[in-house]
């Protein structure tokens, strides 16, 4: 007996079918949204995005940012305290409290300073830095006067000039520029010539009081020249001042650190110290005088005409040792004639056995074409008789027009040239191309200061041939600052990072050191 449809359980098969339905059924739903969440994104990043409110500073903020300038502040500037005692920022003394110094303790021999002769003893280990630093800040001959701060020992057992002499590169070698004229013109005069003792102090001598025999001295007149007010104009005004330019815009303030100058500033300059200056352009003239060779030549043990001279780098060479010589060489090529010390060192691996330690220079500089004019009133574009005309005699002769291409063109009215208001050129044209062909640092706008002593002044002229005709302790003297800037250049290594650490700086935290304002004479004799 069969059963009736209704009380069979459901098909196996139409279940699963139907599972297998809707489980596609809800994975293409599930795709259909990511779609759409995709283009809703794509949409999204199309569209411009929205512009940021303003970060609005709030009372709350500025009151926060105030609190915190003000414990900064605090930390640098306000009164120390150690256990309990506050320590209160150190002011300048008064110049008479360190002359009263120096003046009690002039007699060493006093039984008060018994305890002090350790300390001036102690003192003894800072004494070259303390003349360095003397010497460092030495006034200049255009200076009447120059007052420097100091930092003295409270027992007067040193003193050091607690200043570093920055000056801008380009003002200071145009100012030694002047002083070059004006010292030819004093060797002619002897105005201020005076021929001075050495040494100036005997040894048993008491120093000599600067109250009572300089103070009231009246100084030297300082050596200048006469600036001419329409063509020296641009720095007629500030030309010789003392830290030139301080407090206007073409410095960056008080730490005196950058400079920016002008045009004309840097033209007149750069007039002014034309006589230190160099007028080479052209680097083909340091062919085989440049450091490179000089490298060289020390290295195979040779000598550049006019060049320096050294002792042999590789001591104790072993002939044997040679690559070949006229006994092996497979060849038997023998050159007799001697080799040109100048081909040896243009092309030390083929003209030298065992070349150890050599440079290979450069062979050759692109020329130049550009001619230093003399004459300031020539324009700034003209043809310089030196530069000889391009000749026509290879020139192709042009064919004769066709009786049909004799047609004139003609342009119309209303055509005008390029750039036909603007000038070809300036009042400061000429001198713009002047700086550019000129020597460092006249041909810079901006740049940073350096100390007095690290500009070098007439490097450039030892670093050329001697002039011919010059006597033997001329070219002497050419010869060993030649050699000394090689041994330099050898030896010179780029500096390693080092945490600086700043002597006078711990010298005045103590309750030791003090600080004041004197002339450099006085604190040269209290170094002294």
């Amino acid at each position: 007996m069969s059963m009736p449809p209704y009380l069979l359980g459901p098909n196996p098969w139409a279940q699963m079918m139907a599972q297998q339905q809707l489980a596609a059924a809800h994975a293409q739903a599930q795709a259909a949204a990511a779609a759409a969440q995709a283009h809703a994104a794509a949409l999204q990043q199309q569209m411009p995005p929205p512009h940021p409110k303003p970060d609005v500073m709030t009372e709350d903020k500025l009151q926060e940012k105030a609190q915190k300038w003000h414990q900064l502040q605090s930390k640098r500037f306000a009164d120390k305290r150690k256990l309990g005692f506050i320590e209160a920022q150190k002011e300048d003394m008064p110049p008479e409290h360190i002359r009263k110094i120096i003046r009690d303790h002039g007699d060493m021999s006093s039984r008060k300073y018994r305890h002090d002769k350790r300390v001036y003893l102690g003192a003894l280990k800072y004494m070259p830095h303390a003349v360095m630093k003397l010497l460092e800040n030495m006034p200049m001959p255009w200076e009447q006067i120059r007052d420097v701060k100091v930092l003295y020992h409270i027992t007067g057992a040193i003193t050091f000039v607690n200043e570093i002499p920055w000056v801008i590169e380009p003002v200071y070698i145009a100012q030694w520029g002047t002083m070059w004229i004006m010292m030819r013109r004093e060797k002619r005069d002897r105005r201020h010539f005076k021929r001075m003792r050495f040494p100036p102090f005997d040894d048993e001598e008491p120093p000599l009081d600067y109250a009572d025999n300089v103070l009231d001295v009246e100084p030297l007149e300082a050596i200048q020249i006469e600036l001419d007010q329409d063509e020296d104009s641009a720095i007629a005004k500030w030309f010789y001042d003392h830290k030139t330019l301080v407090g206007t815009k073409y410095v960056n303030g008080s730490t005196y650190r950058k400079w920016n100058l002008t045009l004309p500033m840097m033209a007149t300059l750069y007039r002014l110290a034309n006589q230190l200056l160099t007028d080479l352009v052209d680097y083909n003239y340091f062919y085989l005088f440049d450091t490179k060779s000089f490298f060289t030549a020390k290295a195979l043990n040779m000598a550049i005409p006019g060049g320096p001279k050294f002792e042999p780098l590789i001591k104790d060479m072993n002939p044997g040792d040679e690559d070949w010589n006229e006994f092996n060489d497979i060849n038997k090529i023998i050159i007799r004639q001697p080799i040109r010390t100048e081909y040896r060192i243009a092309f030390p691996y083929l003209y030298n056995n065992m070349p150890h330690f050599v440079h290979l220079s450069w062979y050759h500089a692109p020329n130049v074409v550009y001619i230093k004019t003399e004459d300031p009133d020539l324009p700034a574009f003209y043809f310089d008789p030196l530069i000889n005309p391009i000749s026509h005699r290879h020139a192709v002769k042009s064919l004769e027009p066709l009786p049909d291409d004799d047609e004139v063109f003609v342009l119309p009215e209303t055509v005008q040239a390029f750039l036909q208001e603007t000038p070809l050129y300036t009042d400061n044209t000429a001198n713009g191309i002047a700086l550019l062909w000129a020597p460092r640092p006249f041909n810079m706008r901006s740049g940073r200061t350096r100390r007095a002593i690290d500009v070098p002044l007439v490097k450039s002229w030892y670093m050329e041939h001697c002039v011919p005709g010059q006597p033997v302790k001329v070219r002497v003297s050419y010869q060993k600052l030649l050699k000394y800037y090689v041994l330099n250049a050898l030896k010179h290594r780029a500096p390693k990072p080092q945490k600086k650490r700043y002597l006078f700086r711990s010298f005045k935290s103590t309750k030791f050191f003090q600080t004041t304002t004197l002339d450099w004479v006085e604190a040269g004799l209290q170094v002294c």
